[in-house]
């Protein structure tokens, strides 16, 4: 059935256009209100720079201009490719107020796998810090796309090569002047590509509705308040730190502190010297905070809310948090890309009694577990978790067959495996793609992380398959102990052996120093895979 068209309102092109601008809600929109409201709030803090909200509304309008000047148009894609810095904030921004569509790349990308992203989103500018810089001019050079705009970050003080601008200047000196750019609600702002479990990533396309409906989901059940001082440590190229929490805390008027990366030593020291309230890590991070050495030295009294995702936080590690920082509250935000990134909230009063789950849909998300046919499956049973809500994304640039497959019967189809209990509290399971099939039996990873996370003495573990010629595959385990603990694989399996079923114990299990992860803190089970792949032969 078609929706009603109540296009022909009889009002005039010119009325039409002022209706627009008067109930504008975009992106770029949102930082200029906080100006108006505490312009002389301190917004970010970013080593020795300090910014009001009045002093980045200028900053972004001032990069706009320049942008716009060089040619960029609504619609163009920029790239940016960059560790954290003031100057990431300001680009988000200004891109948006202009119409166009920002790609934050990763920048632990080699010089290929960003000249497919180039290629790919066609993008027309590229934005680069100084350390990153070889690896995309080497990535334009490979790229099918004519990159005519070329900014550079000098946070290391190079300086910019033949063909690159100093962006910061685009930034600090000026036109001023507000950018007259109207951006409707679901024009794409943002393409951010996938981590990629597949040959190549995908471009997500989101828009300012579905990244403004996620920050109010993370706002409301997230306790958000315009009196946060947040840090930012992890990457601002992924969503989870760009979207749920320093958009969100640019949008409440809210302190944001922005670190290069999330060292832990840098980390204590600043909830100390800031008086920092509000932290995001994923839970590979807290675990590093929990044991590093000053965890116990610095004054952390000032911090109020914590908040964990990207994977499950191991129950045992919730439980001592709640030891060792028993006056902040944790939240733990479920979701993905696809999602901008919020779909589920476990709240801070469910934590314990909880552990482990996902929580409940968020605000402005309905969520439900589906079988292969779409349908929902009986409450208590695994399926795929799917999603309506306006968060999604506009789906997938230049890929209508994905797009098609993941939004096949009017949800969107996020890859996961979960149970939704009578209380409509959602387990997720685990990928499809980290589902072990051992001797015709599933095995959940996450059940068997979570087991040996009883086990004195576990610092970290990851768990997935490998081949195995009688058992299609193995369940292995990559275990990093605690500093002086004496693990063998022999008190592995006997901790095991009473609590999970002999199908479900890991067949071999292997020590290391530590597990790799990707800037985001996720454990990069691929790598694992691939490090262990011959082990069932050695």
């Amino acid at each position: 059935m078609m929706a009603a068209d109540f296009s022909d309102t009889g009002f005039s092109e010119a009325t039409t256009a002022s209706i627009a601008t008067a109930r504008e809600h975009s992106i770029g929109a949102l930082l200029h209100r906080s100006a108006r409201r505490t312009p002389d709030k301190t917004a970010i803090i970013n080593g020795d720079v300090t910014l009001t909200f009045a002093e980045l509304d200028t900053a972004v309008n001032r990069c706009a201009n320049a942008l716009t000047e060089r040619g960029l148009r609504r619609g163009d894609r920029l790239a940016l490719v960059s560790h954290n810095c003031w100057q990431f904030a300001v680009l988000n921004f200004a891109a948006a107020r202009i119409g166009a569509i920002l790609v934050p790349v990763n920048f632990g990308l080699g010089a290929d796998e960003i000249a497919f992203i180039l290629s790919h989103s066609g993008a027309r500018g590229v934005v680069v810090e100084d350390a990153l810089g070889q690896t995309v001019i080497d990535a334009i050079d490979r790229a099918a796309a004519v990159i005519d705009i070329q900014g550079w970050i000098a946070l290391s003080g190079m300086p910019a090569p033949d063909g690159f601008q100093d962006a910061t200047e685009w930034m600090s000196s000026g036109d001023a002047t507000a950018v007259g750019v109207v951006i409707g609600d679901d024009e794409p702002v943002r393409m951010m590509y996938t981590s990629g479990t597949e040959s190549r990533p995908k471009g997500v396309l989101l828009s300012s509705k579905s990244l403004i409906s996620q920050y109010v989901s993370c706002i409301i059940d997230g306790g958000m308040t315009a009196d946060d001082v947040e840090i930012h440590s992890l990457p601002l190229y992924h969503c989870a730190q760009l979207d749920c929490f320093l958009s969100t805390d640019i949008y409440l008027g809210a302190t944001s502190i922005i670190l290069p990366a999330p060292d832990p030593a840098a980390i204590l020291a600043t909830i100390e010297s800031a008086r920092a309230t509000k932290l995001f890590c994923p839970p590979t991070v807290w675990i590093s905070l929990l044991r590093h050495p000053d965890f116990d030295t610095r004054d952390l009294s000032s911090l109020r809310k914590g908040y964990y995702g990207a994977s499950p936080m191991p129950v045992e590690v919730l439980r001592e948090l709640s030891r060792r920082l028993p006056d902040v509250q944790l939240w733990n935000f479920y979701g993905q890309t696809e999602m901008s990134p919020l779909a589920t909230i476990l709240q801070p009063h469910e934590q314990i009694d909880r552990a482990g789950s996902a929580g409940r849909a968020s605000l402005n998300v309905e969520t439900r577990v589906v079988d292969d046919d779409g349908n929902p499956v009986p409450t208590g049973e695994v399926g795929e978790i799917v999603h309506r809500s306006p968060h999604a994304t506009l789906g997938y640039y230049r890929d209508e067959e994905k797009t098609a497959a993941a939004f096949a019967g009017g949800w969107f189809h996020s890859g996961d495996l979960g149970i939704i209990d009578k209380d409509g509290y959602l387990s997720v399971v685990d990928r499809k793609k980290d589902m072990i099939k051992t001797g015709g039996e599933n095995v959940a990873s996450r059940e068997v992380e979570e087991a040996i996370y009883l086990l004195d003495g576990v610092a970290e573990v990851a768990v997935f398959g490998v081949p195995h010629p009688k058992w299609i595959e193995a369940v292995t385990a990559v275990v990093v102990p605690k500093e002086g603990a004496q693990l063998t694989e022999e008190t592995v399996d006997a901790h095991l052996e009473s609590i999970l079923a002999g199908y479900k114990r890991p067949k071999y299990v292997v020590f290391a120093d530590a597990l790799p992860k990707n800037p985001s803190g996720k454990i990069l089970k691929r790598d694992l895979r691939s490090e262990h792949n011959d082990i069932a032969g050695r």
